[in-house]
């Protein structure tokens, strides 16, 4: 009878947490944001919002693959269904506080497939460090197509994100790695120079969890469906966009070169707040303004698609908290294991 207490308030928690995020996204937009968020779902032609919704998810369910592809070189198999499900939970809670995603999907993954932690999140920040490669990438060819027009519009945006604090973009970069390093560096010298230290034997071993996890990267068995992985999962991402367009009035015109220019931007919006929350649609406006979308119905579109995959984050993350526990009543749960 404890036990069935227990489960009930557990999801009752969970539904309250969710609804909660819920109430505090929307809390969080002025009543002109509001108006506009309305205005595109009630103008939406939502027979093609579907496939967008397809879409998304299917690119949340190949970025769960390719993780899953990077645990295999450190002798990790987890189920995909755990994978997946952790994975809509990390993005429910980065939609709320940035960056508690990856530290909660290795806590989770770790907790119902009893892995280690540090081991998990070195394989987080491998991820990580690709995707901005990737997306350095995928800014260049949205240059290369169209460098007349977005060219110059992108690089001042990143340029912006930079000088916010008085320093160019390469600059705060330089400074970020290099302080990464200094730390790795202070922190082998001080596990060098007390070596007994029960705090530094900790952080040692976390230390070379972390290495181990970016070792992964070198040891992939798969390494053509890695790739793979990454162009669908960028892909889709675009597509969402180009469907996007043909599911408002006003925009079914423009050309896949636009889904190009504002997934570069908005990849920036996702950067800049909490979910992309407020930032979002105003970066989708500025990205249409060059295509000559006047800035409301701009807005509005970049709501639309704002909404539709924040929607899904929401949903599939909440069910995600609620099933995870039933998919692994068979086993044990515990700590992750210290192998």
């Amino acid at each position: 009878m404890r036990k069935k207490i227990f489960s009930i308030l557990q999801y009752v928690i969970f539904l309250g947490g969710g609804i909660f995020l819920v109430w505090w996204q929307l809390r969080s937009m002025t009543a002109e944001e509001k108006s506009e968020f309305n205005n595109a779902l009630w103008s939406v032609n939502y027979w093609l919002m579907i496939p967008v919704v397809l879409m998304s998810l299917l690119s949340h369910l190949s970025r769960s693959m390719r993780w899953k592809l990077l645990l295999e070189p450190l002798g990790y198999k987890p189920r995909l269904k755990n994978v997946f499900a952790i994975t809509m939970v990390g993005y429910l809670a980065n939609s709320a506080i940035p960056r508690l995603g990856e530290v909660l999907k290795c806590t989770l993954l770790g907790r119902y497939e009893k892995l280690k932690f540090d081991k998990l999140f070195g394989t987080i920040l491998v991820e990580r460090a690709f995707d901005f490669v990737c997306y350095l990438i995928f800014i260049g060819i949205t240059i290369l197509l169209q460098i007349d027009l977005i060219g110059g519009y992108v690089n001042e945006k990143i340029q912006a994100m930079g000088t916010a604090s008085g320093l160019p973009f390469w600059a705060k970069l330089i400074l970020i790695l290099a302080a990464v390093a200094a730390l790795f560096v202070a922190i082998k010298w001080m596990a060098n120079r007390f070596p007994q230290n029960k705090i530094m034997v900790k952080l040692g071993s976390f230390l070379k969890g972390i290495g181990a996890g970016f070792a992964s990267i070198k040891n992939l068995k798969h390494k053509k469906m890695f790739i793979v992985h990454t162009i669908v999962i960028w892909a889709l991402y675009m597509l969402q966009i180009y469907i996007g367009f043909s599911a408002m009035e006003g925009t079914g015109h423009l050309s896949i070169k636009a889904a190009f220019s504002v997934l570069s931007l908005a990849t920036l919006a996702m950067i800049a707040t909490p979910g992309g929350i407020g930032s979002f649609p105003i970066f989708v406006m500025e990205t249409l303004l060059i295509y000559s979308i006047a800035s409301p119905l701009g807005k509005a579109f970049g709501w639309l698609i704002w909404g539709a995959n924040t929607s899904i984050i929401i949903v599939a993350g909440l069910i995600s908290l609620i099933l995870l526990p039933y998919m692994n009543r068979n086993k044990t749960v515990g700590p992750e294991n210290i192998d």
